[in-house]
This record gives structure tokens, C-alpha cells and sequence, in this order.
């Protein structure tokens, strides 16, 4: 059985926002990769905000995609970048690790899918800093990040999506 591989070193100089989150589906490998790297997906399920893939298709590294989140002219833009892209290949899992190019949110996400006895298992684990918020918030934007990436993932899993 596939098993996750341990998180990265942190490369910041300050605390980071670290969670990771686990979510089984029955859905082959294959199809949980489809569903979790189709990045404008993503913006239907995370509140106030739209994803736009800026480069070619089919996604690949070098992808770049921009999540803009916020109502009318009050948001900000989190441009990220596809810098691995190792999709599945029969037993071996798939891993896509994404860095964030913004001013305003820095990090990055890694998502890794893999085989289990009853269908996928995705882990998606994120580093993610909010540049204003102060080292103390750190604990609040985990937890916060961690539910809401968590619902976005069974979200993404569980309901049908169409796009290519």
C-alpha cells in the first residue's frame, strides 16, 4: 500500500502556517489526480474566489494559475506555480507540489495521490504565509486553512466535475 512521504523541510525564515489534509475516495487514482489538479474547480468550492489557469493547457510544470479572492474591488491575487508534476503512472502515486509567487500570500502546497484498497488517497499539505498577519495568527490561519482546504478536498472528491 502507498503511504505519503514526509513533509519538506520548511524553507522560511519565519513560523508558517503547516497543515496537512487526508481524504480517501472511491474513485480510481487516475480520476482523484483529474479532479484535485483541476485548478478552476478549486474556485467554485473556496468561497469568493475564481481561478484562472494563465498558460496553456494541458498542465504541466511551469503551469501557472491565479486564485483571486474577494468581492468587487477588495481582494488580492495568489499566484501560484506547478514547479513538480509527476502525475500517476500504474502503482506509483501521483505528487504536484505548487509554489505561491504573491506579495501577499507565499508558500506552497504539495498534493500527492496514491492507491489504497478501496479506491484513492490524496493528501494535500500546505505551507502558506499571509505576509501582514503577525507570527501569533500563525495557529489561527492552520486551523482555519486546514478546515476549510479539508471541505474543499472531500468537496472536489466527492462531487462530479466535468471539466477536462
Amino acid at each position: 500500500m502507498w503511504v505519503p512521504g514526509p513533509p519538506p523541510a520548511r524553507p522560511y525564515d519565519r513560523p508558517v502556517a503547516l497543515f496537512v489534509v487526508e481524504q480517501d475516495a472511491p474513485l480510481t487514482v487516475a480520476e482523484a489526480w483529474r479532479r484535485v489538479t483541476d485548478w478552476p474547480r478549486h474556485g467554485d468550492l473556496v468561497p469568493f474566489t475564481r481561478v484562472t489557469v494563465t498558460t496553456p493547457a494541458p498542465t504541466g510544470e511551469g503551469t501557472v494559475f491565479v486564485a483571486r479572492t474577494g468581492a468587487g474591488p477588495l481582494g488580492f491575487d495568489d499566484p501560484m506555480e506547478v514547479v513538480v508534476w509527476r502525475p500517476p503512472n500504474g502503482a506509483e502515486a501521483g505528487f504536484c507540489r505548487l509554489v505561491k509567487r504573491g506579495s501577499f500570500v507565499t508558500g506552497w502546497a504539495e498534493i500527492e495521490v496514491g492507491p489504497t484498497r478501496g479506491g484513492a488517497h490524496v493528501v494535500w499539505r500546505e505551507d502558506a504565509a499571509v505576509r501582514p498577519l503577525p507570527r501569533a495568527l500563525d495557529p489561527l490561519l492552520r486551523a482555519g486553512a486546514g478546515v476549510m482546504f479539508g471541505q474543499v478536498l472531500k468537496r472536489l472528491l466527492r462531487a462530479p466535475s466535468d471539466r477536462s
